[in-house]
């Protein structure tokens, strides 16, 4: 095999160096996305895909389609899993007398993931465009050419990527065939019959454009049916990726995960600033896959799975299978309901449970709605506020249609909504418990959270971050759709009942805090309950605009759908910014810096308590935060098993309650370390970044600093507490090359 080395090594500095010509010197960095090329590269790319799914037939979408599964599923999973596993160094670190055209970096060589993808591009279009290989083929060529030649691969590897794929590309397009073959005939047998083939696409292409199974005159059961199953598909799919993904260790917890899990760990009828829905689900998991990442956000994915189920059932019924499967789409491709199918936190129960009662709901408020169905209602209203206080604000949705519905007012005079109200409040009895024991610090902490304790002064100050922040978080399309449909349905309200309840269940919770906007801040989460019922209003709206005869609707949404998936990709992984366009996000503005870098600020921290204790005493480690002092509390081994018996870390003492730690006596350090050292942790704000950096960063300019924040000193509460301190300076946490997180250290001696 040294032969081979030999020649690969060979062959690598022939085209490195001795090929090296001045016209190459210009174009082989284009190709290979230096240059900054990337900058209009990837957003005509995108646009590309986007007007092809708008307005192409339906092999070109299906085309797109598979070069997006392909690139999506390929390189993470396949080329990315060999180049960890082989590990081999690239030529601009072994070799000498490298030409470096685009740098060095330290991932691995072996294969070239621009090779594999390009060549993968390339298969998939010639198995749709037999023709396109006269163009494809040579780009692939040209761009695997360039890796070489500008330094940052082997011959070897570009060989090996070229093969590997073209290799899964005609694997996963032989596999998708042979399964729209076998149970296509059986699962969709009106749309086989109309398109029997996905790779020969040209046998049927017309009659499957001029019978286009969403148009509404077709609709028959059975085409009903196959749009229910093909949205079961999607959810199991999307289930299984979300495990896979969060069973990857690809993201740390967040600060509210890890300070739940600890709450997981001290069960209580409530806690100081939620209920103890979210203690109660953690402990459930946690006992079954055990106190990792996966564990803790087991049920997250799952959750996301039965709302989806639910929500496609019940839109199915009431309105129709297709646009059932559209709202499926919409809901997947919010980036704010994404971040809920991943991480555990209070809303993706609460989420679920609103839907839930908002589906019971609709049951119950028909003509022969039944006792039972309210008793559902309040069951689930119920849980959701064991798990959210915002589950309350439902009642009020429902007073709203109550008022403005005068046929179901006609409920009111049966014990239905009254039993499901009594439900609700007796599931409220273990926090109204809790509270009455410690003071009602739960009300008074909600309260200074929403700004009830600050006159009211009406300022533009909010609005606007809420008005920007919503936009993103639900992608600006259906933000624009939704708010539209909410405001565009009014006239026609007493037509459609089912239009009024949505708007209801949905529109008072969201106007209400855009209108607080106008007083405190909002936080983008918060209105979180009420996207579903604003979802299933848009989506009924803007489809009889679709039948009425609107062309536009259609690109319009189906723009939404490929900019919202495309973000949800960038949310799981935001490395991927850097892989497009060349270099990564400064780590100020990563917007994964809250689920990443922990493991290496808590290792940081063990160490300097280590070298604390071995000065002869017991240390432990305090921090200002509850959030960090969660973290280390997972993320530390020594510390995570002394959850149940003496802690290790803990949170900065206070003399009035600012969080549940305050209610532990294990966790009064004072009064079971005294004598003993610690180290104090602070995290400090992100370097601030120079006026203009983004532009800067875009043209790959290097992104300055603006200024330095001053030195912290050690909090005098905190220094009084011992004998004496010592600065330990301040340290940088970095993820990659990048400044993840900032954080000040002391060493505390002698606790009084």
């Amino acid at each position: 095999m040294h032969w081979l080395q030999t020649l690969d090594t060979g062959l690598f500095h022939f085209i490195n160096g001795s090929l090296g010509n001045p016209p190459c010197d210009w174009l082989m960095p284009i190709l290979s996305g230096g240059g900054g090329v990337m900058q209009w590269f990837v957003p005509f790319a995108v646009a590309l895909v986007i007007g092809i799914l708008c307005f192409g037939n339906a092999r070109a979408r299906l085309c797109a389609l598979m070069i997006f599964l392909v690139i999506a599923l390929g390189d993470p999973l396949i080329v990315n899993t060999i180049k960890h596993a082989v590990d081999r160094p690239r030529p601009c670190i072994t070799l000498s007398n490298v030409v470096e055209r685009l740098g060095c970096t330290e991932t691995g060589s072996m294969p070239s993931a621009h090779a594999a993808n390009w060549f993968a591009m390339t298969m998939i279009m010639f198995l749709f465009y037999r023709r396109s290989a006269w163009f494809m083929l040579p780009m692939a060529l040209a761009v695997s050419f360039s890796r070489v030649y500008n330094g940052v691969h082997y011959p070897s590897d570009v060989l090996a990527g070229a093969i590997l794929g073209a290799g899964y590309a005609a694997a996963f397009a032989i596999a998708i065939e042979m399964a729209w073959q076998n149970f296509g005939k059986k699962w969709f047998p009106l749309w086989h019959a109309k398109l029997p083939s996905l790779l020969n696409a040209e046998c049927g292409m017309q009659n499957a454009e001029n019978q286009n199974p969403a148009n509404s005159e077709l609709r028959t059961p059975n085409s009903e049916l196959e749009w229910l199953r093909l949205g079961y598909i999607l959810i199991f799919a999307m289930l299984i990726g979300r495990w896979i993904y969060i069973a990857s260790g690809t993201i740390d917890l967040e600060k509210d995960e890890a300070y739940q899990w600890v709450w997981s760990k001290h069960l209580a009828l409530s806690y100081y600033s939620k209920p103890f829905g979210i203690a109660l689900i953690q402990f459930a998991s946690t006992h079954v896959f055990g106190d990792t990442e996966f564990g803790i956000r087991f049920f997250s994915p799952l959750f996301a799975a039965i709302l989806s189920v639910m929500a496609l059932r019940f839109f199915a019924r009431e309105a129709s299978a297709c646009a059932a499967f559209w709202l499926l789409l919409v809901v997947t491709a919010a980036p704010l309901l994404g971040i809920g199918t991943i991480l555990m936190t209070i809303d993706p129960p609460l989420v679920l449970c609103w839907t839930w009662a908002l589906i019971a709901g609709w049951r119950a408020t028909q003509p022969g709605g039944k006792t039972r169905d309210w008793l559902v209602v309040g069951l689930a209203m119920g849980l959701g506020f064991l798990c959210k206080y915002t589950a309350a604000t439902q009642l009020v949705c429902w007073m709203i249609f109550f008022a403005l519905q005068p046929s179901a007012r006609a409920h009111l005079k049966k014990a239905g909504p009254w039993l499901a109200l009594l439900v609700f409040s007796i599931c409220t009895l273990p926090v109204a418990i809790w509270n009455s024991q410690h003071g009602w610090v739960t009300v008074t902490h909600v309260a200074g959270d929403a700004g009830m304790h600050t006159a009211w002064r009406p300022t533009l100050r909010y609005f606007w971050d809420f008005i920007f922040s919503q936009a993103g978080l639900l992608n600006p399309v259906f933000f624009v759709g939704a708010v539209w449909a909410m405001f565009g349905f009014w006239r026609s309200r007493r037509e459609r009942p089912l239009w009024l309840y949505f708007f209801c269940m949905g529109a008072p919770l969201y106007l209400g805090y855009w209108l607080f906007s106008f007083h405190s801040r909002v936080l983008p989460n918060w209105p979180v309950a009420a996207v579903p019922a604003m979802f299933c209003l848009m989506v009924l709206y803007w489809e009889e605009k679709i039948r009425a005869g609107s062309r536009w609707v259609k690109p319009f949404f189906t723009a939404g759908l490929a900019l919202g998936i495309f973000a949800i990709v960038f949310m799981y992984d935001s490395n991927l910014v850097g892989k497009i366009s060349g270099h990564l996000l400064p780590g100020e503005t990563d917007p994964s810096r809250r689920v990443r870098a922990w493991q290496p600020t808590a290792a940081l921290v063990e160490t300097a308590r280590e070298n604390l204790e071995a000065e002869g005493k017991p240390a432990f480690i305090i921090a200002d935060h509850y959030g960090i002092t969660s973290e280390f509390s997972f993320y530390l081994p020594q510390a995570r098993a002394a959850l149940d018996s003496k802690p290790l870390v803990y949170c900065v003492d206070s003399d009035e309650p600012e969080n549940q730690f305050y209610y532990w006596p294990e966790y009064d350090y004072r009064s079971s370390r005294k004598g003993e050292n610690a180290i104090y942790i602070s995290e400090l704000n992100p370097y601030p970044l120079e006026s203009g950096w983004l532009w800067k960063w875009l043209a790959h300019e290097p992104v300055d600093y603006a200024g330095t924040p001053p030195p912290m000193k050690i909090p005098a509460r905190v220094a009084g507490e011992f004998e004496s301190t010592a600065d330990l300076g301040e340290h940088e946490i970095m993820f990659g090359d990048r400044i993840f997180r900032r954080v000040h250290l002391w060493a505390c001696y002698n606790l009084k």
